[in-house]
């Protein structure tokens, strides 16, 4: 989707791209395609059904699927484009995006160790610890692409990157059970998002009152 959203601005030489609503539908049929792959499996069931909230035990909801594919969603789609509204200056969405991945880093090893997760009280999730090498993956490789992104740019994300990382922040989020854990560990990219929200709604509501 990010690809083909830079394929557009670089061929028809504008910076619109692909229509906002056109992408949030694809964002959308995706995130919901993998909460419900991830609900109709047995072993990840619980994922969806159980809802949890930081520094809490246990599920605030438990057996509460609609609320928990929702979450997902949103967590999925809010990620995605939390990471694509921050991308603009040199170094910053990658940046944060280090960050995020360091902090999932311990999470993915917490999550996938039955003895840390109990002892921290934290939902243990079998076969967690697998993502723990990717988020190691993610951060070789962001700190690579860190060196020619940052003051001046030599390389630039683009949607290609930004959606796409995003993306994969909201899932492992998701698949050790903390989606809500992203809105701490990702600050940074829900104070842009509100920004970007606020900025909307101003200019929408100006444009209503005085036509310009």
């Amino acid at each position: 989707l990010g690809f083909y959203d830079d394929y557009m601005k670089v061929t028809q030489q504008n910076a619109r791209g692909t229509q906002s609503h056109v992408k949030l539908w694809i964002q959308f049929a995706l995130a919901l395609f993998i909460g419900i792959y991830l609900w109709t499996l047995p072993e990840t069931r619980t994922l969806i059904t159980d809802v949890m909230v930081p520094f809490v035990k246990f599920p605030v909801l438990a057996g509460a699927a609609p609320a928990g594919l929702a979450l997902t969603v949103l967590t999925i789609m809010g990620s995605s484009n939390a990471v694509n509204f921050t991308d603009g200056l040199d170094g910053l969405a990658i940046g944060c995006t280090l960050i995020v991945a360091a902090v999932f880093l311990v999470f993915t090893y917490i999550a996938g160790n039955s003895k840390f997760a109990e002892y921290l009280q934290v939902p243990y999730v079998n076969g967690a610890g697998e993502l723990t090498v990717f988020c190691a993956a993610m951060i070789g490789a962001g700190l690579g692409f860190l060196w020619f992104n940052c003051h001046p740019a030599q390389v630039f994300m683009g949607d290609t990157g930004s959606l796409a990382l995003g993306g994969v922040l909201g899932i492992i989020a998701v698949l050790i059970h903390q989606p809500l854990v992203l809105l701490i560990a990702g600050g940074v990219f829900v104070a842009e998002t509100v920004s970007v929200m606020l900025q909307t709604v101003w200019f929408k509501y100006t444009r209503y009152r005085t036509g310009t």
